[in-house]
């Protein structure tokens, strides 16, 4: 049985960033706004307990509503995705803009993750993935 929180979410004056895991093994981060780093590194020590535990992780981050991102932030996510990327199945990132899509290419380019991370621009291909995975793994469990 899975104990953890389903979801956390944090509120800031720029952005709202929400980390749910809607079956174990599976974890969605969601981003609404501007993310210009002000919750530090509370999100990435939130998801170091799914990384904690056996087994490979999807990482879907649903950047449908982000409207842009700091440099520093995408820097810092690219360091941690590359430090963690052994614990990660697949990263899958759906982005709602060009310039998301850019930021979504640097950080994959960053962190040498190569064909472990999808960016999707197609809400509902991404949502479908989500789905599957989401259904494989509560089958699983």
């Amino acid at each position: 049985m899975n104990n953890e929180v389903a979801e956390v979410l944090w509120e800031g004056v720029h952005c709202s960033l929400a980390i749910e895991r809607p079956a174990v093994g599976v974890v969605v981060v969601r981003l609404i706004g501007w993310d210009a780093g002000e919750f530090g590194d509370v999100p990435m020590k939130e998801l170091a307990k799914d990384l904690a535990k056996s087994g490979l992780i999807e990482l879907f981050i649903d950047a449908r509503a982000v409207k842009g991102a700091s440099i520093e932030v995408s820097g810092e996510w690219a360091q941690w995705l590359a430090k963690n990327r052994a614990r990660f199945k697949h990263i899958s990132m759906l982005t709602g803009s060009r310039f998301i899509q850019l930021t979504a290419n640097f950080v994959r380019r960053f962190a040498d993750l190569g064909e472990l991370m999808r960016i999707y621009t197609d809400p509902v291909a991404f949502d479908a993935a989500l789905l599957q995975s989401a259904t494989c793994a509560k089958v699983g469990e």
